[in-house]
């Protein structure tokens, strides 16, 4: 089933003044709806927690999940782990205003607003900004990109090591005089 904007409308205008609660199962059609392919196959639980009151509500959003990246150094994919928590003030005023990250302004008279730009924005703001293979961190992946990028990668050649271990002896006589003053 094709995800829309519109099932993440939360129509507010029912709803008794509490603490009710709304979930949303993520995966990797919803980031079509944003136009968003970095990411590849994506399996996110979104958890809402809704307290409505008379004069504002207050959401918390709980994400966890897991989502295909290819990593950064050997283009290789592997499965991050997603953890956010975001919180959301919304209140009513003259104008719809979307400014500050924390708090929503809607007009008096709305009956519904959408969360959707706020899931989408706090999966995409938990995903780390450099991606690595946790096997390249620990050593364990062997790849063809990891081969080359190690016999490419600048460093001393063997000879460049045996001559560094040749002292030339100039420099012995010249610390015996540094010793002597």
């Amino acid at each position: 089933m094709q995800m829309r904007l519109k099932d993440f409308d939360i129509s507010f205008v029912g709803l008794k003044d509490g603490t009710h609660q709304f979930r949303y199962d993520i995966d990797e059609t919803f980031f079509d709806l944003f136009d968003y392919s970095d990411l590849g196959e994506a399996k996110i639980q979104v958890v809402c927690d809704f307290k409505k009151s008379t004069t504002m509500m207050e959401l918390q959003f709980n994400i966890q999940g897991s989502t295909v990246l290819p990593c950064d150094i050997s283009n290789e994919l592997f499965s991050q782990s997603i953890t956010s928590d975001l919180f959301l003030v919304v209140k009513f005023g003259e104008f719809f205003n979307d400014e500050d990250d924390e708090i929503l302004i809607l007009p008096h008279g709305s009956h519904k607003f959408n969360v959707a730009q706020y899931i989408y924005e706090g999966i995409v703001l938990a995903v780390p900004a450099k991606r690595i293979h946790p096997g390249i961190e620990d050593g364990s992946l062997s790849s063809d990109a990891l081969e080359r990028l190690e016999a490419l990668s600048p460093g001393q050649s063997n000879e460049e090591k045996e001559s560094n271990k040749a002292i030339d002896p100039r420099w012995d006589k010249l610390k015996k005089l540094k010793n002597n003053n």
